[in-house]
């Protein structure tokens, strides 16, 4: 099966990680990237689409269709911010996302980023977990095909430009963390080879944790 991929969040750093491994994959026909500004990346296969309001995709609903996978890398910390902000970027924006592209094409692998952590009962001490476990269930509902991605510690790619400011002073713990703890720690390389095995071969479990993704990863 070949995919082709919409990749939301590709000016930061997990989008940045998905996209490098999607354009270096044999198996990714297209990647259509939407950014709220230019991503500097060109390749045959990506096409960019400059959209600022993910609240009104209306403009560019046509463009949309013909896909088989989103690689939804979009979020933000909720570190700063109040909590309805939070889940108003985190909840609301994601899922109305997500109805645009179940509508456009019913048939599409979503694969989302929430991260280790996250509360699937919504009930937990931790609001930002609840949010996200909030978003993961309602994903589920949406898509027949979601799948929900929780890393933790993720080690750049190489080319990677669009680094977390802290990242630089992290990176050299991968590692000793992978070696001492290796359900925290991964690629994105992993990450992004997993999320188009899960279109190409698929997951028996729709939650996959950091050992889920790896071993997705390697999947052949």
């Amino acid at each position: 099966m070949k995919v082709k991929a919409i990749i939301t969040g590709t000016t930061g750093m997990v989008g940045e990680g998905v996209l490098l491994e999607c354009l270096n994959h044999p198996d990714v026909e297209q990647v259509l990237v939407i950014n709220r500004r230019p991503g500097g990346v060109s390749h045959p296969r990506l096409r960019e689409i400059i959209h600022t309001d993910f609240f009104n995709l209306a403009p560019i609903e046509q463009q949309l269709t013909g896909y088989n996978a989103c690689f939804f890398c979009l979020g933000v910390s909720s570190v700063g911010i109040s909590k309805e902000e939070y889940k108003h970027i985190t909840f609301d924006l994601t899922l109305h996302v997500g109805q645009v592209l179940a509508r456009t094409n019913p048939e599409m692998t979503f694969c989302y980023v929430s991260g280790a952590g996250t509360d699937s009962s919504e009930k937990g001490r931790l609001a930002w977990a609840r949010v996200k476990g909030a978003t993961e269930n309602a994903l589920m509902g949406i898509f027949k095909r979601a799948y929900m991605f929780r890393p933790a510690f993720m080690k750049a790619s190489p080319g990677q430009k669009n680094l977390k400011g802290w990242y630089k002073y992290f990176a050299w713990l991968y590692p000793i963390g992978h070696a001492l703890y290796p359900a925290g720690f991964c690629t994105l390389q992993e990450v992004g080879q997993a999320m188009i095995n899960t279109v190409i071969k698929g997951y028996p479990k729709r939650i996959l944790e950091v050992k889920d993704i790896v071993a997705l990863a390697k999947a052949v």
